[in-house]
């Protein structure tokens, strides 16, 4: 069986989508199943085995963004959908209609993976109008791209509910990204710090993200401060790049957190990334709008311990308490759990084990598996 994956992102974009696609092309075939993936050029890639790239443009204010040429893009997904036995879209713009007309059209089955609630995110990058407004703009852009499919795949529980609510009626399906076996891999926590001139005691915190608003990373510096006081060798990295890091580093200054936060940019996911994980003596993430938080599962696969807020996708991970703890929606609540942790650990070593044998059970070759079916099953009903 082959499936098409057609995009609107991929790396060398480094995010949740990019990374979901890439743990499910490296997992299907042990399941029997081919992927092609449709995805926008970058800088100056070429097509490459099974990965075809459309000749794109960048997005006015996103640097780190492509738009694909449309009429490039619909044309070579209709040609790489005869050779496929489904469509499986992975973002909701020029992709999903190019997917879905190349599927209509050749009578092939289409299904898409809802990777983002777009509702959270618009009024970050729109404020100027009304959130009300925005949210109803996106319930509606949503409800009438799903109801076009024959199933959507959503990445936790929560997210099925909450497009349940926007009057959505295709099938849904649970499935999460899972951890490939890389996330497992062996990492060194003390050549990090050495790497960083950390001290080796020195209390460690970690967040791993795009540095963009709708993470929450301004909560996270509000708790650092809090902490940073009865603290006063604790020292935040943040990891990752985005539209947000001038505004966030102008807040840690204000904050008086110049010795407590260190932004990092991107991080290599193949070592440092790990290292990293390894390094830190807890995990800390406060956004409200992920629709899994698959960096909660990659911290505790390195045996690092999470702290984070119970909302959204992360409620799936953080249920059954596993290698982690949560704390209200507020600054002061949080700093204070943060502050428990750190002064245990013993606590946290045990907190961190236990993390890394539940990780296994999100392990991506079961979520393949399912996912696998999920095509045949699309594939057996036409």
């Amino acid at each position: 069986m082959r499936a098409l994956l057609v995009s609107d992102v991929y790396f060398p974009r480094i995010n949740g989508v990019s990374t979901s696609i890439e743990t499910y092309r490296a997992a299907l075939p042990g399941q029997g199943v081919e992927t092609l993936l449709v995805a926008p050029r970058y800088a100056g890639e070429n097509d490459s085995g099974d990965i075809l790239r459309v000749s794109s443009r960048r997005v006015m204010g996103d640097p780190e963004d492509r738009l694909a040429h449309y009429t490039e893009l619909r044309r070579r997904v209709l040609e790489a959908a005869h050779t496929c036995d489904i469509v499986h879209i992975q973002t909701p713009f020029a992709a999903h209609y190019a997917g879905l007309h190349a599927a209509r059209r050749l009578g092939k089955p289409v299904l898409a993976t809802y990777h983002t609630l777009f509702e959270e995110y618009l009024q970050h990058y729109v404020p100027l109008l009304p959130a009300a407004w925005l949210r109803a703009l996106a319930r509606r852009f949503s409800r009438s791209q799903c109801n076009d499919l024959d199933a959507l795949v959503v990445p936790s529980m929560a997210m099925a509910e909450r497009l349940r609510e926007y009057g959505i009626a295709t099938a849904m399906h649970v499935l999460p990204t899972g951890l490939p076996d890389t996330a497992f891999s062996p990492a060194d926590g003390p050549a990090f710090r050495l790497r960083h001139g950390i001290a080796a005691q020195r209390p460690l915190a970690l967040f791993v993200g795009r540095v963009a608003h709708e993470k929450n990373i301004a909560f996270l510096l509000e708790a650092a401060q809090r902490v940073s006081r009865a603290r006063p060798d604790m020292l935040l990295l943040v990891a990752g790049e985005g539209p947000a890091r001038q505004d966030l580093e102008r807040q840690a200054g204000q904050l008086g957190l110049a010795d407590h936060v260190r932004f990092l940019g991107y991080l290599d996911r193949r070592r440092e990334l790990l290292d990293a994980y390894a390094a830190a003596d807890l995990f800390t993430f406060a956004s409200r709008t992920e629709t899994q938080g698959l960096v909660l599962l990659e911290a505790l696969a390195q045996g690092c311990p999470v702290l984070a807020l119970p909302i959204m996708g992360t409620r799936d991970i953080l249920a059954p308490g596993r290698g982690c703890r949560t704390a209200q929606d507020d600054p002061a609540a949080f700093a204070q759990v943060w502050l428990e942790l750190l002064g245990n650990r013993a606590g946290l070593a045990a907190l961190g084990e236990e993390g890394r044998l539940y990780a296994r059970e999100w392990h991506t070759g079961r979520m393949a598996e399912r996912m696998a079916g999920l095509y045949r099953q699309l594939a057996s009903a036409r």
